[in-house]
């Protein structure tokens, strides 16, 4: 293949917004920092440095190594946790759900993103220290996302109740599950290393957090990886005055409010509500609404006056969640962050809250399109190669692409502009009579113009539809290719798990992406494995 690389703006995957923005199109420089370059990290630092109030960092070690304390963790790992204590360190984020077994394969990116920024910005600036983190969704409620992955095609789904935080779900019953993965996983060497991973994440953890922590320190922790479940009363501490401005002044509703009203030539990504907080306890998660002087939690019969919640507030932080508005917030309250590391769709959101940040005083990050990689097999380059395919027509909508391989590999031109040309120079001749005799002449003439052009259209579209019937066993070729691919017609990324792949390379899997990937280039990376 003649490349290993696509730009986003290319690739035919990101939104327009994405795209503006990666473009650096100066109508959106009101909505961010500074843009990911390197040398913009400088003034990053110095932004945080003067703005990050260091008091935070002492619940923030502290937890953390509660949260760690059942763990067995690299020493690079404990290296970060200590060095997150000094004024000079700072991180570089991003978040995941809780999806099962680690969901789909761009957790992996993401995680590979953060890491390999910091080193990248250690060996820039040395006199910092730069610590990858992974934040975990914990307090979403929405388990219908992430009850599933995909595995070969396959769905794979956790059939279970949940109404509150995800974190604070019971992994029981998982044993079952996990025995009928296994029997699809095989009995290679790969899949025995996979089989017990699962079960140390999941049969030996007591609910989704702390398995996926498990997971992922597992994964990474050679990287030095910290990660974090922000579910915290302590952590939470810092975030009162901000949760208590909410409740009052509504401050995040109004400011995205009028930075969506600018967006009119985007899609907007998210909406803010009028109190962007929830209410959780054990097995609830529920918005807080203000009526008639009064604070309600929707769906239940749970109600504040304005002292009680504040009360509340005040004595249990950790009843108070942010919702996808207010989270980006917290994080940065807690969190020595220089920069967000998301996909198009998280970043598209975070563009939405400049302004909110700017409003409570806290630095806007810079924000950082994660890694994007298409994995091929030697075997499926090799395929693409003899069908004289490269990877931007790959990349292509599948109807585009066998259209522009039927035009490549038919025995004649598919295309009749010679013909039409032809037809053009001829009805110029009858308008040229047409202007010497009566007017109603010219419409008769243009309709019989437009009649045959149109007309050598449909025998073209009909030509072409004879070539993919005369063509259909390469096209299939073509189709299965690109299928196997981009399954279900999306990026392989969102729909395969990692599982898949580490039963082909097992643990050079993610030694090879971490070598191959640069958080900093967006261009999306195909990597032969």
């Amino acid at each position: 293949m003649p490349t290993d690389c696509i730009s986003y703006q290319n690739s035919g995957y990101f939104s327009k917004l994405m795209q503006d923005y990666l473009d650096q199109k100066p109508e959106l420089k009101s909505l961010y920092n500074h843009f990911p370059s390197l040398e913009n990290f400088e003034k990053q630092i110095i932004e945080k440095q003067s703005n990050f109030n260091n008091v935070n960092r002492v619940p923030l070690v502290k937890t953390l190594k509660k949260q760690y304390q059942n763990i067995e963790i690299s020493d690079l790992t404990r290296q970060n946790l200590e060095l997150l204590a000094l004024e000079n360190t700072f991180t570089i984020t991003t978040g995941h759900q809780l999806n099962l077994f680690s969901g789909p394969l761009y957790f992996l990116y993401k995680i590979i993103s953060a890491i390999n920024l910091t080193k990248e910005l250690k060996s820039k600036y040395p006199s910092n220290n730069f610590v990858p983190i992974y934040w975990m969704a914990t307090e979403d409620h929405d388990f219908e996302e992430i009850n599933y992955f995909n595995f070969k095609g396959k769905k794979f789904r956790w059939n279970k109740e949940s109404t509150g935080p995800v974190g604070r779900l019971s992994t029981e019953g998982l044993a079952e599950f996990l025995e009928i993965y296994a029997l699809e996983l095989g009995s290679s060497t790969n899949a025995n290393t996979l089989k017990k991973l699962f079960e140390d994440a999941y049969l030996k953890h007591d609910n989704l957090a702390n398995a996926t922590r498990f997971l992922a320190n597992s994964l990474f922790a050679s990287q030095g990886l910290v990660i974090i479940d922000a579910d915290d009363a302590d952590l939470k501490q810092a975030f009162i005055p901000y949760a208590k401005e909410e409740l009052v002044k509504q401050t995040s509703f109004k400011t995205v409010q009028e930075t969506i009203e600018k967006l009119t030539d985007y899609s907007v990504q998210v909406n803010p509500r009028e109190i962007n907080l929830f209410y959780i306890e054990d097995n609830l998660r529920e918005r807080i609404i203000f009526e008639k002087e009064r604070y309600f939690i929707n769906n239940t019969k749970i109600s504040f006056s304005k002292e009680e919640i504040f009360s509340e507030l005040e004595n249990n932080p950790e009843k108070f969640s942010p919702n996808v508005i207010m989270r980006p917030l917290y994080q940065e309250i807690i969190l020595p962050n220089l920069c967000y590391i998301g996909g198009g769709g998280e970043i598209a959101y975070w563009l939405e809250l400049k302004s909110f940040f700017d409003a409570v005083n806290i630095t806007f990050p810079i924000l950082l399109v994660r890694n994007s990689v298409l994995l091929a097999t030697e075997k499926q380059v090799k395929k693409a190669d003899q069908l004289h395919l490269n990877w931007k027509d790959l990349f292509t909508k599948q109807e585009d692409l066998l259209n522009t391989v039927t035009h490549k590999i038919s025995a004649f031109p598919i295309d009749l502009s010679a013909q039409k040309e032809i037809l053009k120079t001829q009805f110029q001749y009858i308008y040229e009579l047409a202007d010497q005799t009566d007017k109603s002449f010219s419409g008769a003439v243009k309709a019989q113009e437009i009649k045959q052009t149109k007309g050598l259209e449909n025998l073209e579209k009909r030509l072409l539809k004879a070539q993919k019937r005369k063509l259909q066993d390469q096209l299939e070729r073509v189709t299965d290719l690109q299928c196997e691919l981009f399954p279900n017609n999306s990026l392989q990324e969102r729909q395969a798990n990692f599982s898949e792949f580490y039963l082909e390379k097992g643990e050079q899997l993610i030694p090879l992406l971490t070598q191959k990937l640069r958080p900093l280039e967006t261009n999306f990376s195909i990597i032969t494995i």
